[in-house]
């Protein structure tokens, strides 16, 4: 393996960073589409069908990891017939989870109407906007695997050619589809799922030499490798949760402060969003790059790949924090015309400078512990900090209000990274010879 350098770890990044920001442009266009047919209904009915999907499909964001952690260390060690058999192991997941939404659709749909309850003439057009969209299920997860291979083995910009012909399709689809032969909902519904599978079959065309080269892999599943996937992946969904329970009572809690501290939460949760997806693609760097440290068993491999990696995620922390410091009130400006809003979330803003800086840690020690397959740790690193953060919001709300709310917000992000650093040189020491 080669010494990781700052080289790799930007060609990494930078295609990540790029592939990310072609996921709002997209929430966008398809708005904006639905938007000029002038019905409130059929904007409703695509954003809570969206966000309905989207908690699927999030729940199998383990294969991204979980398949890039394994692939990199096969990478690393030179086993090229192990990698392609740990991304074939991974779309068989895939195949069987989405064709398992598929056919219980029904059930699936009617509980979450009732947990979301909306009008009935938003819940038909979702209903229709879904019964379409859930074909796609089987390329979508099978993607996160895909995309968890081409990471592992440093092929970035790969990832991002996937994103942008998939995206960049689906926008044309969808103009096309609801403005040009006026169908509607389903017109958006249609060209996200044709996108989907065009993207599922660029995906497998990309990764064509490495499937071939798995099916021809010893023990292809063999009871052990098996064993081992589910390990590291359900370890892996426990963490993420617990994480997304977390971030999703703090939605709930400032729901109790008012509508209008609600709503200044949720435009300033965005600024969350940016920062992952900045710092997401030098978390995937050092997954790779300290992934095939430990395949190829070079503890010093291991400790430069996290150096680099988490320097840089560091500047771009603070280069994060510095631009919500400085630019934060026109991005709020933007995001809403409330006066009561801006207002509100101004008052919070110092939160979001500081919050890219305490979370950085976090970040990077999860691409760092994912390229180790180090899961367990996570897991438990994360109910930890769950726990913290549930002690948080029981002490600092009741007194700092939503101050306090924001406060235990940092908990959680300080409390994953320290606990996780406490448990770094584990990771050094996967890569040491058995």
């Amino acid at each position: 393996m080669d010494r990781p350098t700052n080289r790799r770890v930007l060609a990494i990044a930078l295609p990540i960073v790029i592939s990310n920001a072609t996921v709002p442009l997209l929430g966008l266009v398809d708005t904006g589409v639905i938007g000029q047919l002038g019905r409130p209904e059929a904007i409703g009915a695509v954003a809570i069908g969206s966000v309905i999907l989207t908690s699927i499909y999030w729940i199998f964001g383990f294969l991204r990891m979980g398949t890039s952690g394994l692939v990199a260390q096969s990478h690393g060690a030179g086993q090229g017939a192990e990698s392609g058999a740990h991304l074939l192991r991974a779309l068989a997941i895939a195949g069987a989870a989405g064709l398992g939404f598929v056919l219980i659709q029904g059930a699936v749909f009617w509980a979450a109407f009732r947990i979301a309850p909306t009008s009935a003439a938003v819940e038909a057009l979702a209903r229709d906007y879904l019964s379409i969209r859930i074909w796609g299920a089987p390329a979508t997860i099978a993607l996160y695997a895909i995309t968890g291979w081409l990471i592992a083995v440093e092929r970035a910009k790969s990832v991002l050619l996937l994103h942008l012909v998939q995206n960049g399709l689906n926008v044309v689809l969808s103009v096309w589809f609801v403005l040009g032969l006026e169908w509607g909902v389903p017109g958006v519904a249609v060209g996200t799922l044709l996108s989907e599978y065009c993207g599922l079959a660029l995906g497998l065309w990309m990764t064509r030499k490495p499937l071939a080269q798995g099916w021809h892999a010893a023990g292809l599943f063999a009871r052990d490798k098996l064993t081992r996937l589910a390990r590291v992946n359900s370890d892996i969904m426990i963490r993420s949760v617990l994480l997304q329970a977390s971030f999703t009572s703090f939605v709930f809690l400032g729901a109790g402060q008012g509508d209008v501290t609600l709503a200044a939460n949720q435009v300033l949760l965005q600024f969350l969003s940016i920062t992952a997806y900045a710092l997401d693609g030098f978390a995937f760097a050092a997954e790779s790059l300290v992934g095939q440290a430990v395949g190829a068993r070079k503890p010093d491999g291991v400790r430069q790949a996290s150096r680099l990696a988490s320097a840089w995620g560091v500047a771009g922390a603070l280069a994060l924090g510095l631009a919500f410091w400085l630019c934060g009130g026109a991005i709020i400006d933007l995001l809403t015309t409330s006066p009561e809003v801006r207002a509100e979330a101004r008052a919070y803003l110092p939160w979001l400078g500081l919050a890219p800086v305490i979370g950085v840690g976090a970040w990077m020690l999860d691409g760092i512990f994912i390229g180790a397959t180090l899961t367990r740790d996570m897991r438990v690193a994360m109910i930890w900090s769950a726990l913290a953060f549930l002690a948080a919001v029981l002490l600092l709300p009741p007194v700092w209000g939503n101050h306090g709310l924001w406060a235990a917000l940092m908990v959680l992000n300080l409390s994953r990274g320290v606990t996780m650093a406490l448990r770094y040189p584990r990771a050094e020491a996967a890569a040491r010879p058995a």
